[in-house]
């Protein structure tokens, strides 16, 4: 009996070291991390769009599914970014330049690209029917694109006065937060009454579409996690804890990249701009409000830099849409340069 009591424990040892020497192995195993977190985070975003993209056929179309459904698919990593790095005790900083460089890209970069592959226009059928049918309500969609783009410039333009002494503070975060609601609740009594005047109810099947995407996003909420793990461990350069604002920026637009590329190959004009435009609205002022209600954010160096290119670019895209409803090519090449400045400005510097 003693023998095999010897036995046993000798063999338990065993595995203990070999759990220990795994545990070892794996360690070095880390820089290969990233890529699986990358591909779920990739893979995950666009399972989400998916979804989506079902239930606009269920009663949330065209610039509806733009301003409120689409944002919180595109947008949801940049919260759970916000919310990640407040957990672990990251500057504001890198949450406000994550917001900063969202923006911009969806505004610049990604609006820019669709209309130089796809001229974006907000045009009708061709049918003359098919016209008079839609005509009111294509206006009405293309009312509620220009009040959509309006609130880039209350929105954006709120946080640059409530920033300019140094500070987005408990009481600024409040603000930025309350703006955000009230937004959203008068989007919803949009839908509510839009139904009503087209006598329309949502399926109950649009149930399971919600369901993939809060998995999705609990998806998304997890592989951002093990990347903001990973980064600060990275060699330094470019991949380093100093360009986490920056780097996360430019990874959390794919999603929206994805919906503007597919919708502007779709011919729907209308939810590519407002579903970029509507993404911003999550950044600025939804997650900066949000991280400032538990911990103040200093301002970065970029942050006038990336202000004056939301406003610039947002008047830019109101004054096309507003005299021509549409934006030419020429137009995208220059907000696809007015981007290539802000990196000069910022990441490539």
């Amino acid at each position: 009996m003693e023998t095999a009591f010897l036995d046993t424990a000798h063999f338990r040892s065993i595995i203990s070291q070999s759990i220990s020497v795994l545990r070892h192995e794996a360690g070095h195993l880390d820089p290969l991390d990233p890529w699986f977190s990358l591909g779920l985070f990739l893979f995950t975003s666009a399972v989400m769009i998916w979804r989506l993209g079902a239930m606009e056929k269920k009663g949330l179309e065209g610039t509806v599914l733009g301003t409120l459904i689409m944002p919180y698919a595109s947008g949801f990593s940049n919260l759970m970014f916000a919310f990640v790095l407040g957990r672990s005790g990251g500057p504001g900083s890198l949450v406000l330049e994550n917001c900063l460089v969202n923006n911009v890209t969806n505004l610049t970069l990604i609006i820019g690209l669709s209309t130089v592959l796809w001229s974006l226009a907000l045009t009708s059928s061709p049918s003359r029917k098919a016209r008079k049918r839609g005509s009111r309500e294509s206006r009405i969609n293309y009312l509620s694109l220009l009040l959509t783009l309006t609130a880039v410039f209350f929105f954006t333009g709120a946080l640059w006065a409530l920033a300019r002494d140094g500070i987005v503070d408990f009481s600024d975060g409040l603000v930025l937060v309350g703006l955000f609601l009230f937004w959203q609740i008068f989007h919803i009594f949009d839908i509510l009454k839009h139904n009503v005047l087209q006598r329309r109810t949502i399926p109950k099947s649009i149930a399971f579409d919600i369901f993939l995407v809060i998995l999705a996003g609990l998806t998304i909420y997890y592989s951002i996690d093990r990347l903001v793990t990973w980064i600060p461990r990275g060699a330094g350069g470019l991949i380093s804890f100093k360009n986490l604002g920056w780097l996360s920026g430019l990874l959390m637009v794919f999603p929206n990249a994805l919906v503007a590329l597919y919708y502007a190959w779709a011919r729907r004009a209308d939810i590519v701009l407002s579903s970029q435009i509507g993404d911003g609205h999550i950044c600025i002022p939804m997650c900066v409000g949000l991280f400032a209600l538990f911990r103040p954010i200093q301002i970065p160096s970029s942050f006038n830099t990336g202000i004056f290119i939301i406003l610039g670019a947002g008047f830019f895209l109101f004054l096309f849409l507003a005299f021509f409803r549409r934006i030419p090519r020429l137009a995208g090449l220059l907000l696809v340069a007015a981007y290539a400045f802000f990196l000069s400005r910022g990441i490539i510097q």
